[in-house]
């Protein structure tokens, strides 16, 4: 008699184990859901600062390099923070431009801003043109114009020079190439408020 009293009460659990059990995981699950915290979209991880609408509507190079040798053996070597195609080349923000000529003088140009144009043979440089020379020259002007093929760079405006022998300004300059090398010449008005560089005297 024990027995089987002791069977019918182990049916009975089973049986209301197979109904307690289902409806406490659904009660579990359903707590899980309630405190759940919602998705901000704003706590996204920014995968990139890119704003894809603007790059389809004007498409743009990032970190773009050119470079090219002309006829007189000067190597041109032009990179910009980012470039966008137009007819016959490209507008550039952020220019730096090395110039190389064949008598080991690097002279360096940046510049805001830049037009390259291959059909016509120039690059256009504005903006506020910052130059180097070998020589330890610095000059600031308003816009350059450089050849492609060949060396030649100019300022049609006004220019400021320091270097070793002191302050120079002019209404232009010329970087090209001469019977004697590659010349610099400054013209139009030039003035030059000589600054000596060397030991004082006592």
């Amino acid at each position: 008699m024990a027995l089987a009293r002791g069977k019918g009460f182990h049916s009975k659990a089973v049986a209301l184990a197979k109904v307690i059990l289902p409806l406490l995981a659904l009660a579990l699950l359903s707590t899980l859901f309630m405190v759940s915290r919602s998705i901000n979209p704003e706590d996204a991880i920014p995968f990139a600062d890119v704003d894809v609408e603007d790059r389809v509507r004007e498409p743009r190079m990032t970190a773009p390099t050119w470079s090219g040798v002309t006829r007189d053996g000067s190597a041109l070597t032009l990179t910009a923070a980012d470039a966008r195609p137009q007819s016959g080349g490209a507008r550039a923000e952020g220019l730096q431009a090395v110039l190389a000529t064949p008598d080991g003088k690097i002279t360096t140009f940046t510049a805001a801003e830049a037009d390259l144009n291959q059909n016509d043979g120039k690059l256009v440089l504005s903006g506020g043109v910052q130059v180097e020379t070998a020589d330890g020259m610095q000059i600031t002007t308003e816009g350059l114009t450089a050849l492609l093929d060949q060396t030649e760079v100019t300022a049609a405006g006004s220019i400021t020079a320091q270097g070793p022998l002191g302050v120079l300004t002019a209404g232009g300059m010329r970087l090209t190439q001469g019977q004697a090398g590659y010349t610099l010449l400054f013209q139009n008005g030039v003035k030059l408020i000589y600054q000596p560089t060397g030991p004082k005297p006592d």
